[in-house]
């Protein structure tokens, strides 16, 4: 019989991660508590190890930038309804 194999979220593989790189238990006992394999236990705490500058890479988005979002979203608000109402003098004038 064959079986599924199993998927673990971003979120479970940090914690994963962050416990062995604490050293508080052996990697046997990480294994046996979070039901992994070592190796996987190892790899993820690798990978973790080399993708850890990327968080501080990127920035989360500034108040600036939704504060041009808004000013954009009234701006199209505004042209719309110029739009519309020069839709409508045209069709009076017959142009």
């Amino acid at each position: 019989m064959k079986t599924s194999r199993r998927k673990f979220s971003g979120a479970f593989k940090a914690q994963v991660a962050i416990e062995a790189l604490k050293e508080r238990e052996s990697m046997a006992e990480l294994s046996k508590r979070f039901e992994i394999h070592p190796n996987m236990i190892s790899k993820w705490k690798q990978e973790f190890l080399e993708r850890a500058a990327e968080v501080f890479e990127t920035k989360s988005p500034d108040k600036q930038a939704v504060v041009d979002i808004e000013k954009l979203y009234s701006k199209i608000g505004q042209l719309e309804m110029e739009r519309d109402f020069l839709k409508k003098v045209s069709k009076k004038l017959g142009l």
